[in-house]
């Protein structure tokens, strides 16, 4: 189609399009051929207002030409993942090869019976004291970690998976060895620095061969914001359900991704 009407912020609108669907991927192929990708965000009759993750800068509404998949927004995911560093639309920015995909996964998830839940009473020791003791972490679980500017809650997310394990139980059939847990961790908005202090924090202390990082920077289209934590939560559940893994999600800066719902 080249029946772009309107550009507004990091919304397409198309006009004259047959059966667009709602979540729908789109290709969008610029005058210079670059390629962007969006989802279909709302749909009035053939009227089809699409999101673009890469940011719509640079897009003429005359010459621009959008394909449409048939397909939702799938994340390829793999147990290669561990070890590896990714930007906040999941492609790698470790300079190391793409991953092998060993499964194309919905990055809306799927929902959770609670009825087949086991019931959580397995804590995961964090090694910092006020949070083992006074809001610890049970498995299965998630909890808020309040902060203030000038606070150093970067340092404490590192340090938190760096330190982060399972306790072991004294008689139990379960596998408590460190190969059998990983971290999920997906920063958002943060800036170069604070990217790069992750990233070297985790290779000198030796915990990055089961550490998945994802880093959303400031400087990256605010819409991607909104993907990165769906990407990290769904690595965690292929990890989790498909690998067998225990997984810990660490996820922030969750301001960053409320700043970037409001913006949409």
């Amino acid at each position: 189609y080249k029946t772009v009407s309107g550009v507004n912020g990091p919304l397409v609108i198309l006009d004259h399009v047959k059966f667009p669907r709602y979540a729908e991927i789109v290709h969008l192929t610029l005058p210079d051929g670059t390629r962007r990708s969006g989802q279909v965000l709302e749909v009035s009759g053939s009227k089809a207002v699409v999101q673009v993750f890469e940011g719509t800068s640079g897009i003429d509404a005359k010459k621009t030409s959008c394909e449409f998949t048939g397909d939702i927004l799938r994340t390829p995911v793999s147990e290669d993942m561990l070890g590896r560093v990714f930007n906040g639309s999941g492609k790698p920015i470790d300079r190391g090869p793409t991953v092998l995909a060993e499964d194309f996964l919905d990055i809306m998830g799927q929902p959770i019976n609670p009825q087949c839940r086991i019931y959580p009473e397995e804590m995961i020791q964090t090694g910092i004291s006020a949070i083992d003791g006074m809001n610890s972490i049970a498995r299965g679980q998630k909890i808020p970690i309040f902060s203030a500017a000038g606070l150093p809650h970067n340092e404490i997310a590192a340090q938190i998976c760096r330190q982060a394990g399972l306790v072991k139980k004294s008689k139990d059939v379960m596998d408590y060895s460190e190969e059998n847990f990983a971290i999920v961790f997906a920063a958002m908005g943060v800036n170069m620095e604070t990217a790069r202090f992750f990233k070297s924090d985790f290779e000198e202390n030796g915990s990055m061969d089961n550490v998945c990082l994802f880093l959303n920077l400031a400087n990256d289209p605010t819409i991607e914001r909104i993907i990165t934590p769906r990407l990290a939560l769904t690595t965690a559940e292929f990890l989790a359900y498909q690998c067998e893994k225990h997984v810990l999600v660490i996820l922030t800066d969750m301001s960053s991704y409320a700043e970037a719902l409001r913006e949409v």
